[in-house]
C-alpha cells in the first residue's frame, strides 16, 4: 500500500493541532471523569493510615483530597461519672471517654478496619451501629463486645454525607440514652469546599431519677425515657458544655461549618442560632442543599451541616429553638466572635450573657447527701440499707430498674425472685464473678450477660442486704465474711 503524504499549510497545520491536543485533552478529561464517577465500591485504596479521631467539639483534618485509603479506627468504651450540670453526676457510657463520641473522619471509597473495645471496668456488654455503614446491623451484628474484650469489622464507605452512630445493644434506648452516640463524616470524592472553622456539636436528650438540678449522682430513669420526659436537652453532654470558657471561637469574615448531629433517643433537635442565617444547610447530613435558612430539623438519630459566614462581633447563642429546652434544660451553646464592628450590618450593642439559662423549670434545693468514698465499712443494719442503695443506683439500677422490676427480655427482676432468694452464696458469686447463660426466674427464662462487678466485699455485702430485704425478698442480711467465702472458692 502506498503511503499517502499530506501537504498542510502553516495555518492548517496550526488548525490541525490545535484539533490534535483539543481532543486529547477531552479525552483526557473524559477518562479523568470516568475516574472519578467509578462507583464506591470499586475504588480501590493506597495504603493504610490511623484514623485521627477527636472528642467535641473538635474536628479532624479535612481529608477528602486525599485517595481512598484503608483507615484502622480504633475506639475504646468507656463507663464513666462526669458532670451533667453544677452538683449533679451521671454515669455517662460513652465512645472514646466522651459524649458525643469521638468523631470519625473518612472520604468515599475507603476501607475502614474498625476495632472496638470495652474496657475491663466497664460493668456491661456494647456494640456500635455506624449508620454509614451498609451491612447487618450498621455494624452492629459484628461488634457486641463483653467487658474487657475487644471486636475487628471492616466496610467500605460508598455514601458520602454525615451520619450518626450509637450503641444498639439492648436495652438500645437505655445504651443512646447514656450517652452513646456520635457522628461519622463521608466526604465526598474532592472533598468538602474549604472554610474557615469547622465544629462538631451533637444533641442529646438525659432522663435522671432526680428533678432537673436534683444535686448527687443521678441514675438513668427508664420511665421518664419511655414517656419522653427528659430532664435535660444538652449539647455535647452536659449543661454548659459550649458556654463561657467552653465556647467555640470564629473571627469576623471567616466561615463556619458546624456538623450538627442529634443522638436522641427521642427528642427532634430544632436548631438555631441567634443572630445568624444559615448560609447553606445539608439536608439530613446529604446531598441536599438549601440556602438562606434559618432554623433546621435535626430528627433523633439524624444529622446535619450547617455553613454561614460571621460579619459582625459578639456571642451568638446556638440553641435547640423548641426554646424551654434551650433555657431550662440546657440546650444552649455559644460562638463568640471577635474583630471589626461593622455599623451597616448591625448597629446595636451585643453584649455576652444576655442569653444566659433561666435554671431549672422547677428548682430544688438538694435533698440527700452524696456518699464520696464507696468503701465504707458498715456498722449497722440500717447503714448496710443506706450504702447498699447507693452502691445499687450506681452499678445495677440500669439494668434492673428502681423497684428490681427489670427490663423485659433483658435483665430478669431481682423483686420477689425465687432464683436469687433460693441460694445466697449463688447470688453472691453472680455479682463477685459474674454469669453467663440461660437462667430461669419466676418462670421466665432470659439468656443475658451478667459482668463481674468491680466492688469491694463491704460494698456486695451492702448491696445484696439491700435487695434482700426490698421489693419482697426474703430478708437476708449478707456479711463481708459471706463474701469473702464465696470469693474463696473460685
Amino acid at each position: 500500500m502506498k503511503s499517502v503524504k499530506l501537504n498542510l499549510n502553516p495555518k492548517m497545520a496550526i488548525k490541525s493541532t490545535v484539533f490534535f491536543m483539543s481532543t486529547l485533552l477531552m479525552v483526557s478529561c473524559f477518562n479523568e471523569k470516568e475516574t472519578s464517577e467509578k462507583a464506591p465500591a470499586e475504588i480501590a485504596v493506597n495504603q493504610e493510615m490511623l484514623a485521627e479521631l477527636t472528642a467535641p467539639p473538635h474536628v479532624p483534618t479535612p481529608i477528602g483530597r486525599r485517595k481512598a485509603k484503608k483507615l484502622v479506627v480504633n475506639m475504646e468504651i468507656l463507663e464513666q461519672v462526669g458532670t451533667m450540670t453544677d452538683g449533679t453526676t451521671y454515669n455517662y457510657w460513652t465512645f472514646g471517654g466522651s459524649v458525643p463520641g469521638s468523631f470519625i473522619r473518612t472520604r468515599v471509597g475507603d476501607e475502614v478496619e474498625f476495632t472496638l473495645s470495652n474496657h475491663p471496668d466497664n460493668k456491661l456488654p456494647h456494640n456500635i451501629d455506624l449508620h454509614a455503614v451498609t451491612g447487618p446491623g450498621g455494624g452492629a451484628e459484628s461488634s457486641f463486645v463483653a467487658p474487657g474484650h475487644e471486636k475487628t469489622f471492616s466496610f467500605k464507605t460508598l455514601n458520602p454525607g454525615l451520619y450518626v452512630y450509637h450503641c444498639a445493644t439492648a436495652p438500645v434506648g437505655m445504651h443512646i440514652a447514656n450517652g452513646m452516640y456520635g457522628l461519622i463524616l463521608v466526604e465526598p470524592e474532592g472533598g468538602l469546599p474549604e472554610v474557615d472553622k469547622e465544629y462538631y456539636i451533637m444533641q442529646g436528650d438525659f432522663y435522671t431519677k432526680g428533678k432537673n438540678g436534683e444535686r448527687g449522682l443521678q441514675p438513668f430513669d427508664m420511665q421518664k425515657a419511655v414517656d419522653e420526659n427528659a430532664d435535660y436537652v444538652v449539647f455535647n453532654g452536659s449543661v454548659g458544655a459550649l458556654t463561657g470558657d467552653n465556647a467555640i471561637t470564629a473571627k469576623v469574615g471567616e466561615t463556619v461549618r458546624l456538623f450538627v448531629g442529634n443522638g436522641g433517643p427521642n427528642l427532634v433537635s430544632s436548631f438555631h442560632v441567634i443572630g445568624e442565617i444559615f448560609d447553606k444547610v445539608y439536608v439530613e447530613g446529604g446531598d441536599l442543599i438549601n440556602e438562606n435558612i434559618q432554623t433546621t430539623l435535626i430528627p433523633a438519630g439524624g444529622a446535619a451541616i450547617v455553613e454561614f459566614r460571621v460579619d459582625v462581633p459578639g456571642t451568638l447563642v446556638l440553641v435547640d429553638h423548641s426554646i424551654f429546652r434551650a433555657f431550662n434544660k440546657g440546650a444552649l451553646g455559644m460562638l463568640k466572635v471577635e474583630g471589626e464592628e461593622n455599623k451597616k450590618i448591625y448597629s446595636g450593642e451585643i453584649r455576652e450573657g444576655i442569653y444566659l439559662p433561666e435554671g431549672p423549670g422547677i428548682q430544688n434545693m438538694p435533698t440527700t447527701d452524696e456518699i464520696v468514698e464507696a468503701d465504707i465499712p458498715a456498722k449497722s443494719f440500717d447503714e448496710q440499707m443506706e450504702f447498699g442503695k447507693q452502691v445499687y443506683m450506681q452499678n445495677c439500677f440500669a439494668c434492673h430498674q428502681s423497684e428490681g422490676q427489670g427490663v423485659p427480655n433483658a435483665f430478669p427482676p431481682l423483686a420477689k425472685s425465687d432464683y436469687l432468694n433460693a441460694d445466697v452464696d449463688r447470688a453472691i458469686s453472680a455479682v463477685v464473678n459474674g454469669l453467663t447463660g440461660e437462667i430461669t426466674v419466676n418462670g421466665v427464662k432470659y439468656n443475658s450477660v451478667m459482668t463481674r462487678q468491680m466492688l469491694s466485699p463491704d460494698e456486695v455485702a451492702n448491696v445484696l442486704t439491700y435487695v434482700y430485704n426490698s421489693w419482697g425478698n426474703s430478708g437476708k442480711v449478707i456479711t463481708r465474711e459471706m463474701v469473702q467465702k464465696v470469693k474463696n472458692q473460685k
